[in-house]
């Protein structure tokens, strides 16, 4: 009686134990599932910025080449053997300095010849024509000596501006560049010494599409850059060709930077150009980094407030827009925003419709977000 008590009691025991165990796990599982379904993710931190009405100021942006408005490449008119070379590699040269000297002895040695006869000319005129005014000498011997004298003056001219060619100067104030010739070398008429380019101010030459030709007019203010993000240089419109390249369908512009400070440009550098148009107001505007490109399009994740158990967060929205024009950072949106709405401006990789954030424009997102990425995050 007794063993089959024990065996009942061990019995009910075995089954309560495994109801409980059965009733433990479904109400382990509905509660996991419960709490998955009402937690809500984290609020993620962006830096957000408002859409703004404000004074839009277009421009024809392009890419030009940039050239000394006095540059050239010295080189000698006649042949001769470098005697002399007065300037070194990037030394700036006052105009009419003598900056290659080329052998010259034989040439003086033939002006003195050549005095030697204007004089004697000079001394047959004067006598001649003392005569003549006495009536001893005849008229033809006076126009025969005053002839002669003209003669040698032109001679002695003429030996003087080759002993000119030979002394190289500068054209204007300038900067040399490298010497490409060696004392004691023999040049032939044409050969090149230096470049030789005047840095204080400079024009730079790009092209335009046909269809933008007509807003650019003599005078118009242009900004030029190394870099799009640096138009640090000012300058105007000096010149456009009245014809449109056939082969490209452009047309060729040229401005001058009229103050290049400290030589920043140089010749031939590749340069970003913007001609500037006159001013648009109230055109809406955001970052660059706010609008996202899809394949459905352009669109911006703008923050709203909402209520959720009983608190207010801030909830981003997908809101498509289109968009127009770009200036350095800023981008003209034509439709979709109002303005005065806020818009994240970085940080959307984190995000998706309905999500909370948190905004802090004082940090960086891009930064914060590959530093979690480092440290497995």
């Amino acid at each position: 009686m007794k063993r089959r008590l024990v065996v009942g009691l061990v019995f009910i025991l075995a089954v309560g134990l495994c109801g409980g165990l059965i009733w433990f796990n479904f109400f382990r599982d509905k509660m996991i599932t419960q709490f998955f379904a009402t937690m809500q993710p984290p609020a993620q931190t962006v830096s957000a910025a408002k859409v703004e009405a404000k004074t839009w100021t277009p421009a024809i942006g392009a890419i030009g080449t940039a050239k000394a408005a006095n540059g050239v490449d010295l080189a000698v008119q006649v042949g001769g053997v470098v005697k002399e070379i007065n300037f070194k590699p990037n030394e700036r040269v006052p105009e009419g300095k003598v900056m290659v000297q080329l052998d010259d002895a034989v040439d003086r040695a033939d002006l003195a010849n050549v005095q030697a006869q204007v004089k004697l000319a000079e001394a047959n005129f004067a006598r001649s024509k003392a005569l003549a005014n006495r009536g001893i000498t005849a008229e033809a011997t006076l126009e025969q000596n005053e002839a002669s004298l003209a003669t040698a003056r032109a001679q002695e001219a003429r030996t003087r501006a080759v002993i000119d060619q030979k002394a190289l100067k500068a054209p204007f104030g300038g900067v040399a560049g490298i010497p490409r010739i060696d004392v004691g070398q023999y040049l032939q008429p044409g050969t090149a010494v230096a470049s030789f380019q005047d840095l204080s101010s400079m024009k730079v030459d790009f092209t335009v599409p046909e269809q933008r030709a007509g807003e650019i007019a003599l005078g118009q203010e242009v900004r030029v850059g190394v870099t799009e993000a640096d138009m640090l240089f000012k300058g105007r419109v000096i010149g456009k060709d009245p014809r449109v390249d056939p082969a490209t369908r452009l047309v060729s512009v040229q401005a001058l930077i009229e103050d290049n400070k400290d030589g920043a440009i140089l010749p031939g550098q590749f340069l970003h150009v913007e001609v500037i148009l006159p001013e648009q107001p109230d055109v809406m505007t955001l970052p660059q980094t706010a609008v996202i490109t899809s394949l459905y399009g352009d669109y911006v994740y703008t923050v709203e407030q909402e209520e959720r158990a009983g608190q207010q967060v801030q909830v981003v929205k997908q809101v498509f827009v289109k968009t127009g024009r770009r200036r350095g950072g800023a981008l003209e949106i034509l439709s979709g925003l109002n303005p005065g709405q806020q818009v994240v401006a970085s940080g959307q990789n984190k995000l998706q419709a309905g999500s909370t954030v948190k905004i802090d424009n004082t940090i960086d997102v891009t930064k914060l977000d590959t530093t979690k990425l480092a440290n497995g995050q």
